[in-house]
């Protein structure tokens, strides 16, 4: 007599979005072990039988991307290829109301604060003696550190306060714990990431305490590089530049979004700061460290802007000479208070303004990459592709910003560093070979 056995949950996560998402899903995952569930991300196996999926809400682009990726799940359902499709991350916060009725098939939503909601759906205890305990979806040499949650700025185009919430700080003690977890798993490089770096700590220790964390953090014995992305230029603590200047495990980089660098639209947008604020705090941050990259992100085709916004714009670039940049075109988002304002400009000619100011951008690029010619640089390999390695320098992140190609006949072993002399450089990525 054959006896029928049940098959056990093996569960799907499916990130889509921002570092930050990727920590929740890494955080998730990390509970779900504790369960005993077994637990993949992103695999294309189909030999699992529940899915979460994390969404992303933040712009137009990437909620088309996350409805496409649920229906896409659902239709595996209906196949029955699936047993459960679940949904969490920023869309499901925002529109979880209207997406329940119009993508019926979905088993459960969860907003962006609901873990342990959604654990007792999937029959998991929420562990919370698990600080910082995560099963990382990265190569195991880097790990995001999400600082905070949430934001207490009101920019107009923003509308990550109606999916995440005010600002919360993580205490310095409990992220310590988690940088030691981490470190012991064999990271050697922590992106520290929230809505705004520079407001840390303001809620808990009544000030900005994001120099403080810097210092406790570069204490972490093995921790080899730390790594500061964005921080919001208004009310700017200088002070953590000293850190960064004094500590040598603290990369000299510097991910700040200015968005922009026309006053009008800067007023616009609710920045809190003028061009020439930026200007002076741009030179100060460079005063204080020497050699710093600068990293920054902008937008085009915000209500109102015009052709002379851009051309301040690109002066702007062009004096300043950033070492990275990026650059979004305006998404016009319900609720925020930018939505009130006329998106006034086509989809093309936003499209065709972000082109021109990169094309400004990309040639200021190539003349500092050309500067590194010959130059030697602490270098760390993140993978091997087509038979050549592809590392990174201190001052480049990862996936956002320039790649060392190195071709090596000896072995070089993936999240390592090494000392790689500059051979040739490209617009937005340099070549170079391994030295003693």
């Amino acid at each position: 007599m054959k006896v029928r056995t049940l098959k056990k949950d093996k569960v799907n996560i499916i990130t889509l979005g921002c570092s930050k998402n990727l920590v929740d899903s890494e955080v998730l995952s990390g509970q779900l072990q504790a369960n005993e569930i077994d637990v993949v991300h992103e695999s294309g196996k189909l030999d699992h039988n529940i899915v979460v999926v994390n969404t992303c809400g933040f712009i137009d682009k990437a909620k088309e991307e996350s409805i496409n990726t649920i229906l896409d799940q659902v239709a595996l359902k209906q196949k029955g290829k699936l047993d459960k499709v679940y949904v969490t991350g920023c869309l499901s916060e925002r529109y979880r109301g209207d997406l329940e009725s119009e993508i019926p098939e979905v088993d459960a939503w969860f907003g962006t604060l609901e873990l342990p909601l959604m654990l007792k759906q999937l029959d998991a205890d929420y562990k919370a003696e698990l600080l910082g305990e995560r099963m990382l979806s990265t190569p195991k040499h880097y790990a995001y550190l999400k600082i905070s949650e949430g934001c207490n700025r009101t920019c107009g185009f923003c509308a990550i306060p109606l999916m995440r919430g005010k600002h919360v700080s993580r205490s310095i003690d409990d992220l310590v714990i988690e940088a030691e977890s981490l470190v012991k798993k064999g990271v050697k490089e922590v992106m520290l990431i929230a809505q705004e770096l520079t407001y840390y700590g303001l809620d808990l220790y009544k000030k900005r305490a994001l120099s403080d964390l810097m210092n406790r953090l570069a204490d972490v014995q093995g921790l080899e590089w730390i790594r500061l992305h964005y921080a919001y230029p208004h009310k700017f603590p200088l002070e953590i530049l000293d850190v960064m200047r004094d500590r040598p495990n603290i990369c000299n980089y510097l991910d700040m979004p200015l968005q922009h660098a026309s006053d009008n639209m800067l007023k616009a947008m609710r920045r809190q700061i003028t061009r020439n604020e930026m200007e002076e705090l741009i030179s100060a941050v460079r005063e204080k460290v020497p050699g710093i990259c600068l990293r920054t992100t902008l937008i085009a085709g915000y209500p109102g802007e015009t052709q002379d916004d851009i051309e301040e714009l690109k002066l702007f670039l062009q004096a300043q000479r950033f070492e990275r940049v990026g650059i979004f075109t305006y998404s016009h988002e319900e609720n925020t208070p930018a939505h009130v304002l006329v998106d006034n400009i086509p989809a093309d000619e936003k499209e065709r303004r972000a082109q021109e100011v990169m094309e400004v951008q990309q040639e200021i690029s190539y003349e500092k990459n050309q500067e590194k010619i010959g130059n030697t640089y602490k270098v760390i390999i993140d993978k091997k592709e087509a038979g050549r390695y592809l590392g990174r320098t201190e001052f480049d992140s990862v996936e956002v910003d320039n790649e060392v190609v190195i071709s090596s006949a000896k072995k070089l072993n993936i999240g390592d560093f090494y000392n790689v002399k500059i051979t040739k450089a490209y617009d937005y990525d340099l070549e170079g070979e391994v030295v003693n």
